[in-house]
């Protein structure tokens, strides 16, 4: 599981921008996304650098957390 910090996000509506968004990341099985914690949970053998970037293109800040 990848952890990553998602910085940018300030409703449900984000939230769910950015599930989406990295859903279709090709090798995600599972994403799950907290507001209150600022960062996206994510199953799955996904490219971290493509996760960041799909998030990115949402318009919100991604760097994996350790």
């Amino acid at each position: 599981m990848l952890k990553l910090k998602v910085e940018g996000m300030t409703c449900n509506h984000c939230v769910m921008s950015v599930k989406k968004a990295l859903l279709k990341v090709p090798g995600v099985e599972k994403v799950e996304v907290s507001l209150e914690r600022a960062e996206a949970l994510v199953e799955g053998k996904a490219d971290p650098e493509a996760l960041i970037r799909a998030v990115e293109e949402e318009g919100y800040r991604a760097a994996l957390a350790g």
